[in-house]
């Protein structure tokens, strides 16, 4: 039901850029996933890419749409308090189930404490529920608030959610990968992963989108975008 990373068994920190976290992932699933089960995975990823889903999410210049969600926690958390005491860095992620959300958010974490000293918050959000949340943030010891994002209700409004197909769909069920049971709702729905930088007049500063989920900034980018509005 969940990813288990290296940093989980001590105080192991993988400080490598994330392409390389992630080669190294693409590489254990080349070899030791079917063939047919990864087509079907790249063939959800190009049909993504030809709806053209990233194009279709918020912009550079854009407002941001504001929020309150509650945390792994259940504490209610706004984007306007966010904002009213800095830039805020907002990242959508699928699961604890994604190997490469876990990658992200572990990386992302190490570097969370440069953010905040930049003069950001740092959240992440997901359509998991709240346990799922929890068991995420405690399991990968996450330095920032996990979100809860009740049936994709503001990835949505960042133009981010798509059904999971059926053949998919298939697929996850096979693996324990059981969206209902995860997101506590029938929907079969994610976001595509996505990073947004965001000004404290709700302007969007940086953004990037991608259906390919193995296909993410680095959290040096990220910072870097933070400081240069600083």
């Amino acid at each position: 039901m969940k990813w288990r990373s290296l940093q989980e068994s001590g105080s192991y920190r993988d400080m490598r850029p994330l392409r390389e976290i992630f080669a190294e992932r693409k590489e254990a699933i080349a070899a030791y996933v079917p063939a047919d089960v990864q087509a079907v995975h790249a063939r959800t990823v190009a049909s993504l890419k030809a709806q053209g889903l990233a194009a279709g999410a918020l912009k550079v210049g854009m407002k941001s749409p504001s929020f309150e969600l509650p945390d792994h926690n259940g504490k209610p958390v706004s984007s306007a308090y966010l904002l009213s005491r800095g830039r805020l860095v907002l990242s959508f992620i699928r699961g604890r189930w994604c190997p490469f959300c876990v990658g992200q958010m572990e990386a992302m974490s190490y570097i969370a404490a440069e953010i905040e000293a930049a003069g950001a918050a740092l959240v992440a959000v997901s359509p998991q529920t709240e346990k799922q949340a929890f068991f995420m943030h405690d399991q990968h010891r996450l330095g920032f608030p996990l979100l809860v994002d009740a049936h994709n209700q503001l990835a949505r409004k960042f133009g981010l959610v798509y059904r999971v197909p059926e053949e998919q769909q298939a697929l996850y069920r096979s693996t324990f990968v059981h969206l209902p049971f995860t997101n506590g709702d029938d929907g079969w729905e994610l976001p595509i992963p996505a990073t947004f930088v965001i000004d404290r007049d709700s302007t969007i500063l940086f953004a990037s989108a991608n259906e390919d989920y193995a296909d993410r900034p680095e959290p040096l980018e990220i910072l870097s975008a933070v400081e240069t509005f600083r």
